[in-house]
């Protein structure tokens, strides 16, 4: 008998996973993928970003789609579908742009993200776990006076709430990342928030699943889960792969499955609010060293991420919000390369790009939910949307502590913000 199942051996399930087995608990994790964290962890844009706590719903972003609506090359799509929980997504996001929201949503995501970015420090100290990580933080580029001026009241926001993201010149930005020279024309200004890191997502789970595996916990990959099975204040899961066609329970079991948690859900009556985000990536090596940025940074206009892993360069970004199909869109890759190449045209191999999309499990207010549900065995680690990597450590550890100390003694419920 577990103590714990953990469903989802991505970002959130394997964090999860260490910080119920360092509680004591014998874990088990279960996943379809032959190895952890092969879904939407495996190729993001590599950023463990406090400063992108900021949520999709603000007052002036409904505008902002209307307006990409009408561009194939927009940020973000949005496909129609005879689907009623896509609707309910659309109108709920609606409901959250308004100023009031924004700022409570953003507070609650800087102390989530703030908080989780201390605890990996530590996890990542205590172990020396290695996965292509830089501490240089995070330089957002700007094109226009408008979304500079735009993002002012944001950043002062962050800035009252102990995030410390600084206005750089243009000048100011060149000398942080040299290799932004050929595109120096096009900036006009950045921010920089020097707390935040980069690494690679799949690179960490890898590294802390071995950890895991040391603490006893065990993992059932090849695994796939068909269902939830009710029984009266409980739930089962049934499974079949690895453990043969089976159904198994525990005292405690967490779902951790991001964008396919809904649907899992629903055949228990859970109705969580989260729709996919895809989200799309490109992979490529490195040819000239002093060519490629060393800084991770944000291409704001294109919302586009840029992160040096090892000898690669990855650059993600953009989002779908079309079902859970994760199939290329090979005009979306294109642009993305496209883009790539005007920042740092000579950095790599564009023709060796590796392209990716996976699904980013988006709340409407991008918060996600780690909490109790009605049954007396299951539990919610899920909805992270893009901050999922920032998140991980920290919600991970906030679920182990609902789970094996309670609501009221969780040590994220005594985790304040200082007001600068």
């Amino acid at each position: 008998m577990y103590d714990s199942i953990v469903l989802g051996a991505g970002i959130i399930g394997v964090n999860t996973a260490y910080w119920l087995a360092k509680a004591g608990h014998k874990v088990l994790v279960i996943d379809r993928q032959p190895d952890v964290a092969k879904e939407a962890s495996y190729a993001n844009g590599g950023q463990i970003a406090v400063s992108h706590a900021m949520p999709w719903a603000t007052p002036s972003a409904p505008w902002k789609v209307l307006n990409w609506l009408i561009q194939d090359d927009a940020p973000l799509l949005f496909r129609p579908k005879a689907d009623p929980h896509q609707w309910r997504w659309l109108f709920s996001w609606l409901r959250q742009c308004s100023r009031s929201n924004t700022q409570k949503n953003t507070i609650e995501l800087l102390r989530l993200t703030t908080y989780s970015r201390q605890l990996l420090q530590q996890v990542r100290q205590e172990y020396q776990l290695d996965y292509r990580h830089k501490t240089r933080g995070i330089l957002h580029i700007y094109r226009n006076k408008h979304d500079l001026d735009s993002i002012k009241a944001e950043t002062e926001l962050m800035q009252k709430y102990g995030c410390d993201r600084q206005f750089l010149s243009k000048e100011e930005a060149l000398m942080l990342e040299p290799a932004l020279r050929w595109a120096s024309q096009n900036i006009i200004g950045a921010t920089y928030t020097p707390d935040d890191e980069s690494g690679d997502a799949h690179q960490y789970c890898q590294e802390l699943s071995r950890v895991c595996q040391n603490m006893g916990v065990e993992f059932a990959l090849n695994t796939h889960i068909l269902e939830l099975q009710q029984e009266g204040k409980r739930v089962h899961v049934r499974l079949n792969g690895a453990l043969g066609n089976t159904r198994l329970s525990a005292n405690h079991m967490v779902v951790c499955m991001g964008a396919w948690s809904a649907p899992l859900l629903r055949r228990v009556g859970i109705y969580l609010n989260i729709y996919p985000a895809k989200g799309y990536s490109i992979t490529l090596p490195i040819e000239h060293e002093d060519c490629a940025p060393f800084v991770s940074l944000t291409d704001d206009e294109y919302r586009l991420m840029y992160s040096r892993l090892g000898n690669e360069l990855r650059v993600a970004g953009t989002g779908e919000l079309a079902g859970y199909s994760t199939e290329l869109n090979a005009k979306r890759c294109d642009l993305i390369v496209e883009q790539a190449r005007k920042l740092f045209p000579e950095a790599g191999g564009f023709d060796q790009a590796r392209f990716w999309a996976g699904l980013r499990p988006t709340t409407p207010s991008n918060l996600p939910y780690i909490e109790k549900t009605h049954f007396d065995n299951l539990w919610l680690n899920t909805g992270h949307g893009t901050l999922g990597w920032t998140m991980g450590c920290g919600a991970g550890k906030y679920i182990a502590d609902q789970i094996c100390m309670g609501q009221q003694q969780a040590e994220f419920n005594r985790f304040e913000l200082q007001p600068q």
